[in-house]
């Protein structure tokens, strides 16, 4: 007999338009496999996830940017074509904070963790999470909150350049704009006239304490609070390479039991109640060796399959067995065990598994379309970005051969002259 009550379906919403998080299909795999019906919400047209023989079906899902109503009146479309209870599971931060905002609407459709509605947002706000850090005695980067350009300026000289910018709600960051979540900012000037974009960026800009990177010095946990406020499965990890290099999402992780790690995962959700699946992301400090909290994303992290102990247990499996009224069972951790996304790590890929076994992103042998897929998807991005950048070359060497001839036909700079343009080039 089954684990899982197979009666209950699962829905995954994701609103950011990646056709490359592999994290949805972990989720799609994991519970499909499990037997249960899975149902997508979406933009999966396009993506891999589509090919994967574990989808039940596809949804349409809310467009970039709609309000929590909005999304709300999507789910409740979904859950019409259902016409039984669903584990509801947000994949991205847009989702998380829009599903706890509503969830009194969504719960007679849904099966959903229960805390505080508003809990998801406020720990997805890097700015309240910042403030919230210090009350349950979590270390977290020391971090300022500017309110005016000339308070980014100073800021940015007080904190010790470089400093890490963030945008504190990056969910509503708009596509296509050049603004990334989080950068580096080497100059106050820097600071200065990103914090000039913050109505574009559509929440507040923070600045953040430096902590240089290093060997080993990335970590994070996934874990699952349950309905008693027990964090089950998932475990800690470290990140041992990145996608863009130096930064961004795992590239490579191993699972790396760290005690320092687990109990500050536990100390803060215990504290403020959390319950359902969350993301951790730490950095450890060179210099004194505390692992501050950078991040707390109230969803499955895209690497969450890495942590699949003995007994076939995930963070994405303990929701929906804790949450459809199933004992979860008790296995072993697997320490050392590996993650690869093999289209950012190709060379990782292609080594021995390590002893403790390594879990794809994309490849897997009873589902193998979506890795088929995502190469050829990938070559496709890879050639674009090419012919893109071999378009801006040539349009800056035609910029640069033309500019002596217009300097010299001019005896003073114009409203028309480039400069102003560089400078807002610099900017961005």
């Amino acid at each position: 007999m089954s684990l899982f009550d197979t009666r209950v379906p699962a829905v995954l919403l994701r609103i950011d338009r990646n056709p490359f998080h592999h994290g949805t299909l972990g989720a799609v795999r994991s519970l499909g496999r499990a037997g249960v019906d899975v149902h997508v919400v979406a933009d999966a047209g396009k993506s891999p996830v589509r090919t994967s023989r574990f989808v039940t079906e596809l949804h349409t899902p809310p467009r970039p940017g709609a309000s929590p109503a909005d999304i709300a009146a999507v789910l409740r479309g979904v859950a019409a074509r259902l016409a039984r209870p669903a584990v509801l599971i947000p994949m991205d931060d847009a989702g998380a904070v829009a599903v706890g905002r509503m969830r009194a609407e969504l719960t007679p459709a849904f099966l959903l963790p229960e805390q505080p509605g508003t809990l998801p947002q406020r720990v997805a706000d890097k700015a309240e999470l910042a403030a919230l850090c210090p009350t349950v005695d979590v270390p977290h980067p020391r971090t300022l909150v500017p309110d005016s350009p000339a308070e980014a300026s100073r800021a940015a000289w007080r904190l010790g350049l470089p400093v890490v910018a963030k945008w504190s709600r990056p969910w509503l960051l708009p596509a296509g704009g050049g603004l990334r979540s989080t950068v580096v900012v080497r100059s106050a000037r820097e600071a200065r006239e990103l914090y000039l974009r913050a109505g574009e960026a559509g929440s507040r800009l923070l600045l953040q304490e430096f902590l240089p990177p290093g060997p080993e010095r990335d970590w994070f946990f996934h874990g699952y609070a349950d309905r008693g406020g027990v964090v089950r499965a998932g475990g800690s990890g470290v990140k041992l390479s990145a996608w863009p290099r130096g930064a961004g999402l795992t590239a490579v992780g191993r699972w790396t039991p760290d005690p320092e790690v687990r109990a500050l995962a536990e100390r803060i959700t215990g504290a403020l109640g959390y319950r359902g699946v969350f993301d951790l992301d730490f950095r450890r400090c060179g210099t004194t060796g505390r692992c501050h909290l950078l991040d707390f994303n109230p969803r499955p992290g895209a690497q969450f399959r890495l942590f699949t102990d003995t007994a076939g247990l995930d963070v994405v499996r303990a929701l929906h067995l804790d949450l459809t009224h199933r004992p979860l069972p008790d296995g072993a951790a697997r320490p050392g065990r590996m993650f690869v996304v093999e289209n950012y790590a190709p060379l990782t890929a292609l080594r021995r598994a390590p002893d403790g076994g390594r879990e794809w992103a994309w490849w897997a042998r009873d589902d193998r379309a979506p890795g088929w897929a995502m190469w050829g998807l990938w070559g496709r991005h890879a050639a674009g970005r090419l012919l893109d950048r071999a378009r801006h070359r040539l349009r800056a060497g035609g910029a640069a051969h033309e500019r002596p001839r217009v300097v010299r036909q001019a005896t003073a700079p114009s409203e028309s002259s480039g400069l102003p343009g560089d400078e807002r080039a610099g900017s961005r």
